[in-house]
């Protein structure tokens, strides 16, 4: 799992203006629900941000403002 947890926070440094789950999923080649894993590993360690927008939810590389 860290490979995949290496890559998803790789991938979110480079776009900073957020992605979505499915458009991570996409772009790595992995599961929905193994980005969804990832996703909420570095949530709980406050390494990322999450903006609702809609249905959807944009996730962004660093700490609330």
């Amino acid at each position: 799992m860290e490979s995949k947890k290496e890559d998803v926070t790789a991938l979110l440094k480079k776009n900073s203006e957020g992605l979505t789950l499915i458009e991570i999923s996409k772009m790595l080649s992995i599961s929905r629900n193994a980005v969804a894993i990832v996703i909420a590993e570095l949530k709980g360690a406050e390494k990322i941000r999450i903006r609702e927008i809609g249905k959807a939810k944009l996730i962004y590389w660093g700490e609330k403002k």
